[in-house]
């Protein structure tokens, strides 16, 4: 199976999310998704901050194992380069990604930053080594993790700050009311979440309004599919991470033959996939290499009937 192959119509979709909830929780403003026929289909962030829905995810930009800097730092510097001639108009970070080096290279490769860029960042997981993931939702730490991913993207404003995970250790309301604080002074516009249920999404929309949520789903895995729907009740963006199965990756024999038969490849109908799957949906696959990034942005392009998108889904399920 070729990375390469990808049809040349356009995947299009429309819709309207409307926010709702208690009087008690901040709701999301409206989401109008519209088309974008250069592209894909565009999300509103918090309804006022448009994005294309198929983002680039800047973790794999960094060395192995998600640690230090890329052995070819231009190459690095050309895919971040790349996506944005390609459309990407969502980058996703974080300062764990590195730690630190994945947003220096954003900074490096793209500031100053073309009009309407997204840099969504995160902030609430340390690395004390290599395959090291530890929270850390401490007001003061968080406080300090805003201020210094602002530093090395160059930012005034971070467009979407995500708290990576909760941490077990500290209230969630605490760690939000540190966001939310950077928030009044200005520091934040938008504020997203990271691997929660709906109830935590509702607990922490007591404290602040959320436009996002970024929760491990693909094809194969649909373990957060209350949330999804949560999503598209509430008009928040879903954001999954390992969008294609991460270092795993997707190896279905039956989705392989049907992504032939649709002159694909298994990558680009998963992408696809997604973005049929839920107007809410916001996929940001990340890759180091120039080729991957433009097959997965031609994911956007391809277009299957009613029927055919039913056959894929009764494949994977």
């Amino acid at each position: 199976m070729t990375r390469r192959k990808f049809l040349g119509t356009t995947l299009a979709g429309g819709a309207t999310l409307i926010a709702g909830g208690s009087n008690m929780i901040f709701a999301a403003k409206s989401s109008v998704v519209t088309t974008n026929p250069e592209t894909n289909s565009v999300f509103r962030l918090g309804g006022d901050l448009p994005v294309n829905r198929l983002g680039f995810g800047a973790m794999r930009i960094t060395g192995e194992g998600i640690w230090g800097w890329p052995a070819d730092r231009g190459n690095a510097l050309k895919v971040l380069r790349r996506a944005v001639e390609l459309g990407v108009d969502l980058i996703d970070t974080a300062d764990a990604y590195g730690p630190e080096t994945s947003e220096l290279l954003i900074a490096e490769a793209l500031h100053p930053y073309p009009k309407d860029l997204v840099i969504a960042t995160k902030g609430g997981l340390t690395r004390p080594g290599p395959g090291q993931w530890v929270p850390n939702g401490r007001p003061e730490y968080l406080t300090q993790c805003v201020e210094k991913s602002l530093k090395r993207l160059r930012l005034e404003r971070i467009d979407l700050y995500q708290l990576h995970r909760i941490d077990p250790k500290v209230p969630m309301e605490e760690s939000l009311g540190a966001l939310k604080k950077m928030q009044e002074a200005g520091k934040i516009r938008h504020v997203g979440l990271s691997e929660v249920s709906p109830e935590e999404i509702d607990r922490a929309r007591k404290v602040l309004s959320i436009v996002t949520v970024q929760n491990q789903y693909n094809i194969d895995n649909r373990r957060w599919e209350k949330t999804l729907t949560y999503c598209e009740k509430e008009g928040l963006g879903f954001m999954p991470w390992s969008p294609i199965g991460g270092n795993r990756g997707l190896h279905d024999n039956a989705l392989e033959a049907a992504a032939r038969d649709y002159h694909a490849s298994v990558v680009q109908l998963a992408l696809a996939w997604l973005l049929h799957r839920s107007p809410a949906m916001l996929p940001i696959p990340g890759t180091s290499s120039v080729a991957h990034l433009e097959e997965n942005m031609a994911a956007a392009k391809l277009k299957l009937t009613a029927e055919d998108w039913k056959r894929v889904d009764a494949l994977a399920s």
